[in-house]
């Protein structure tokens, strides 16, 4: 079993193997830090040796013959050691600095760009603030990874190596001892780390992100906090994870310090055992005074590294547990990927069609579609109504394949949309959310955003289109204002507005409406039902309704109950069915609104 095995698995092996994949892609960077901290290190090495020649030159005394040469050339040897040490200890530090600022780069952005790739229900289940918390302290903790392997790591192994295979050919057992000990240390820190710090250290981070999560939860929907005055309530609620943050940290830290202390004591014995023996071969007439100085400095030198992969592997052990999550994250599955042989999707008419279509929801027993069939027209102007959980949103998240379907095909203009990439199909579907969600960047960049490099007078023709352009004129800025996060400046209406520029500017020849005029004032509906029949003209339209007086208008109204479609029509036509599901709920609507009345 490896030194950092759990019964988990092996996460080191599978960071290592992340870590590395992105140094071998800057091959040349990672080969001259490697081999300067070698040489480097070696050159540390020999500096103990002639240390101790200086030692044996300066007990023979300044008249002995040739002692002064041999001090002195021992003295030049050591100073161009240490010179050659630090020039290329430097050259490698500067290409640690390059290589690791690269990586970090590379990972954030292949993180985000998969993170974005993911499908919705991911996207439903997570945090976001606790995705943002894995992804950055994951790509700090390259950094310590980096560090700890390249510069601290690499050359300490150099140095036992080196250490142990000088003083082996001129004694043997000192060589053994000093062997037989690191071993035992590396094991003994190794061991420690692994199966005593690392799942208290897990916790922690587990701990960590919740925090995280919590934080940004409570800060993005802080409307609502003020809204109910509950201030103090969140505050309760993260003082209560707090406790248990500080109760896991501050696990981790002790455990943390008490291997350390355990370390020091290893290093305690072993410092005792290399000094007892040099001191036996002195006796025995085996070393000379040079070779104790020797002995003595070459142990401090392996003392210092030794005390330090304590302290490394610690550091890497963190790093790895700080890069666990986000490893996660670079391997989950997108669970929407394209096809290998996809191609981008031309759709000209604008016709769907839903044959014999099958789709549950992981974690459902049942279908919520089964055998579906149906076909909007070119140009049809199509109303989806039913009551919630009926499969009106999931009817449309798969015309943008947001979801793959178990069997059947979903079609438009007779392609497969299964067959199309994802990024050809949705940019040619214009959406009009319920609950229009803008960038925290100017009006002009969120109704561009449909049409990236559009124009200054296509964003305000789109904008008139969408009775958007009187309202950003009369702010300070105009189109340059920013509407804050999520589009907190603007007012349901205006947010709603400048969705439908958006969509207008996008020109895309299907179009989906999400009931655009729900919980809206008077004016800002009657100026949104305008801007909507003017973006639904020309294309395929299909309007989620949840008020029923939004589709009377429509080609054709369908009528969802649980996954089916029970009933589908002109509204006038569906009205005159008795005891139908489509006049049952219109009757309902129209006696809650005498009622609110």
């Amino acid at each position: 079993m490896s030194l950092f095995t759990q019964r988990r698995g092996d996460p080191l092996r599978d960071i290592v193997r992340f870590v590395v994949s992105h140094w071998r892609r800057r091959l040349g960077a990672t080969l001259v830090i490697v081999v300067g901290m070698i040489l480097s290190t070696l050159a540390e090495i020999a500096v103990p040796y002639f240390a101790g020649r200086m030692i044996e030159a300066v007990s023979l005394g300044p008249q002995a013959p040739g002692a002064g040469r041999a001090a002195l050339l021992a003295l030049v040897a050591t100073v161009a050691l240490g010179i050659v040490s630090v020039a290329f200890r430097h050259k490698a530090f500067r290409g640690l600095e390059k290589l690791t600022i690269f990586v970090m780069s590379d990972v954030a952005r292949e993180s985000f760009a998969r993170v974005q790739r993911f499908s919705s229900d991911w996207h439903a289940s997570n945090f976001a603030g606790s995705t943002v918390r894995k992804i950055t302290r994951g790509i700090w903790a390259i950094d310590t990874f980096s560090d700890t392997v390249l510069v601290a790591l690499l050359p300490s192994a150099v140095v036992l190596v080196g250490t142990i295979l000088l003083m082996s050919v001129q004694w043997p057992i000192m060589g053994a001892v000093v062997l037989v000990g690191a071993i035992a240390y590396v094991t003994a820190v190794a061991l420690l780390s692994s199966r005593w710090v690392a799942p208290r250290a897990r916790l922690a981070n587990a701990q960590d992100t919740r925090m995280g999560g919590l934080l940004a939860d409570a800060i993005g929907c802080n409307a609502v906090v003020k809204a109910f005055g509950a201030e103090a309530r969140e505050d309760v609620r993260l003082e209560r994870l707090l406790d248990k943050w500080r109760e896991r940290t501050r696990g981790a830290w002790m455990r943390y310090s008490s291997t350390w202390s355990a370390q020091l004591v290893i290093l305690v014995v072993l410092r005792a055992a290399v000094l007892g023996i040099a001191l036996w071969l002195w006796w025995r007439g085996q070393a000379s005074a040079g070779d104790i100085a020797y002995v003595l400095t070459a142990f401090l030198v392996v003392n210092g590294y030794l005390r330090e992969v304590g302290m490394h592997l610690n550091n890497l052990r963190q790093s790895v547990n700080e890069m666990e999550e986000l490893v996660a994250i670079m391997e989950a599955p997108l669970g929407v990927v394209d096809r290998p042989d996809a191609r981008p999707i031309a759709i000209t008419r604008g016709e769907i069609a839903f044959e014999r279509v099958t789709f549950h929801y992981k974690g459902h027993d049942t279908p919520l579609f089964r055998d579906l069939d149906v076909r909007i027209a070119p140009g049809e102007r199509v109303g989806l109504v039913g009551r919630s959980g009926s499969g009106k949103s999931t009817f449309v998240k798969l015309i943008q394949r947001l979801h793959d379907i178990e069997s059947g095909r979903v079609a438009i203009d007779g392609q497969d949309v299964a067959a199309a990439t994802q990024a050809s199909l949705r940019g040619q579907i214009a959406i009009v959310p319920q609950e229009p969600i803008l960038f925290h960047r100017s009006l002009a960049e969120n109704i561009a955003y449909a049409r990236p490099g559009a124009r200054p007078d296509e964003i305000v023709a789109a904008a008139r289109l969408a009775n958007a352009h009187d309202f950003i004129a009369r702010l300070p800025k105009g189109y340059e204002t920013h509407v804050g996060e999520r589009g907190v400046k603007l007012s349901g209406g205006e947010r709603q507005r400048v969705a439908l520029a958006r969509a207008f500017l996008a020109d895309a020849p299907i179009l989906i409406l999400d009931e655009a005029t729900s919980s809206l004032d008077s004016e800002s509906e009657r100026l949104i039902q305008e801007a909507m029949e003017r973006l639904m003209a020309g294309r395929t339209a299909i309007v989620i309704a949840h008020r029923l007086s939004t589709v009377r208008t429509l080609d054709r109204i369908l009528v969802f109950d649980r996954g089916c479609i029970v009933e589908e029509g002109p509204h006038a036509a569906l009205l005159a069915v008795p005891d139908g599901a489509y006049r049952r709920l219109f009757e309902a609507q129209a006696e809650d609104m005498t009622r609110a009345a």
